[in-house]
């Protein structure tokens, strides 16, 4: 809890109030020295509040973007093995840039878990869409580009850091909400089915692939708009799962009582 003084705020540790003397007590050794050492802090203590918006509204719609159109790409729903030419530009900004962007301000969030998330796959974003463009470009060898079906060993190993680093982040979004969960999770096993494509130059892994990041796009798409959701109306309006939160319910608030009333990233941990 925080109360305003000057230009900032300072904390008031949350509990009852220490008192001096209570009706049949007599203050203990030390009780007055407490008291000092409390005010003193008190006196000292500033809380400058810079709230922001949840940033993995925009990473999750970021991640969504790129997931869907590459997924369903590798799924063989549309293109040709010139179309990533196509896309890049897209998933080089959307997926890469926005989500790196999300990663870096999820830190000012103090979300270890969204920091790891968007950071990586932006930073892997933007690489495809690099590759891609350097190649558009003639700069790169056309040859070593990745394409479906062909054996390309150095490209499955991005997929195998990547499968082993979003498994581990689906292990720890367990402990947040469900959403993030199913969503790391399917990135990870369709990540493991690409890498497993490129190193024996098979379809069939690819194609399975494409149809898991298919669906973690959609899941994606369906926690950043929860987020979003509840950030307007300051409420739950669709649930995420949360395994902690009690108002994770439709129509209840997002905050307790003693809490923020906002509930911002920024003055809060996570998001």
């Amino acid at each position: 809890m925080t109360e305003s003084r000057g230009h900032g705020a300072y904390e008031r540790p949350s509990g009852p109030e220490p008192r001096a003397q209570e009706v049949g007590r007599t203050p203990g050794p030390g009780t007055g020295e407490m008291e000092a050492e409390r005010e003193f802090w008190q006196e000292r203590s500033r809380v400058f509040l810079q709230p922001i918006a949840a940033p993995s509204i925009l990473g999750l719609f970021g991640l969504a973007t790129a997931t869907m159109m590459v997924g369903a790409w590798m799924a063989g729903w549309y293109g040709t093995v010139l179309t990533p030419l196509i896309l890049f530009p897209f998933v080089l900004t959307a997926g890469g840039l926005a989500q790196f962007l999300a990663g870096m301000w999820s830190y000012r969030a103090r979300d270890g878990l969204a920091t790891a998330v968007h950071g990586m796959w932006g930073a892997f974003w933007l690489a495809f869409g690099l590759i891609f463009m350097l190649t558009a470009a003639g700069a790169f060898p056309a040859l070593l580009a990745p394409r479906i079906g062909a054996v390309n060993p150095p490209f499955a190993f991005w997929f195998i850091a990547m499968c082993v680093i979003t498994g581990l982040c689906a292990m720890a979004a367990t402990a947040e909400n469900m959403g993030m969960t199913v969503v790391l999770a399917l990135l990870a096993v369709g990540s493991g089915f690409t890498a497993a494509g490129f190193f024996a130059g098979a379809f069939w892994p690819v194609r399975i692939a494409g149809w898991l990041f298919v669906i973690a796009a959609a899941a994606a798409l369906y926690t950043a708009g929860a987020m979003m959701l509840e950030s307007c109306f300051g409420r739950t309006v669709m649930p995420l799962g949360k395994y902690r939160a009690a108002a994770d319910v439709p129509g209840r608030r997002m905050s307790r009582p003693m809490e923020y009333r906002y509930g911002q990233p920024g003055v809060k941990i996570g998001q």
